[in-house]
């Protein structure tokens, strides 16, 4: 390694100051959820969580079908909501929750360029369509605004 090197590190802390995390009741973004909450537990660190629902496919859906499917993305959010204000009052992390409804992807830069965190976390996509058309893992590393992790 050459000594006339310059290297370039974050000043002044030792760890994220501020956690993102993308939620949807899956089970990668459940363990996603998890791992932000233990990496903010040990980094003192806020914990933001931004859930997105996407009733924009319910829409072309008879209304019977339609309301099923909003009322079960409500269900969900609810059992995530209640999962994470138990493990943040557990844990004594602070953490705020942005629900938001619309594209996931777009949803979560948008969170994330208002809070600004040191790591945004999102679970593995489980679906084989996103081989082909893109992950929101991969968007979000090909975006390269901020670090992904992405669990598994």
């Amino acid at each position: 390694m050459s000594t006339d090197a310059t290297w370039v590190a974050e000043l002044g802390t030792d760890g994220p100051s501020v956690v993102l995390v993308a939620a949807d009741g899956s089970e990668t973004a459940m363990n996603a959820l998890a791992f932000a909450f233990g990496l903010a537990r040990r980094n003192r660190a806020r914990l933001e969580v931004v859930t997105v629902s996407s009733t924009s496919t319910a829409a072309s859906l008879s209304p019977g079908a339609a309301a099923a499917l909003i009322q079960t993305e409500q269900e969900i959010g609810s059992e995530v909501r209640a999962r994470i204000e138990a493990s943040a009052r557990e844990l004594g992390v602070a953490t705020r929750v942005w629900e938001r409804t619309g594209d996931p992807f777009s949803e979560i830069v948008s969170v994330a360029d208002e809070v600004r965190p040191d790591v945004v976390l999102v679970g593995a996509s489980q679906q084989a369509t996103h081989r082909l058309i893109g992950s929101i893992a991969v968007r979000l590393v090909k975006l390269g605004r901020w670090p992904v992790t992405v669990v598994p």
